[in-house]
């Protein structure tokens, strides 16, 4: 017989929406999910910038 902290869920719609969000608005990077108590508890979205198509060796281009 399950427990009832195993029938509760640790994402809910709200969260749901944010991480939906978060995904679709990120084109490269990480999303760091945070969980206390077996809780989602913040979410983190790191983006990264690519430039790969305005650079290239020949013209001199990069770091």
């Amino acid at each position: 017989m399950e427990t009832d902290k195993q029938n509760k869920s640790i994402i809910n719609d709200a969260i749901i929406k944010e991480l939906n969000n978060s995904v679709r608005g990120l084109k490269y990077g990480t999303i760091n999910i945070t969980v206390h108590n077996s809780k989602i508890v913040q979410v983190e979205v790191s983006e990264k910038k690519r430039f790969d198509d305005v650079w290239t060796i020949e013209e001199g281009g990069g770091i």
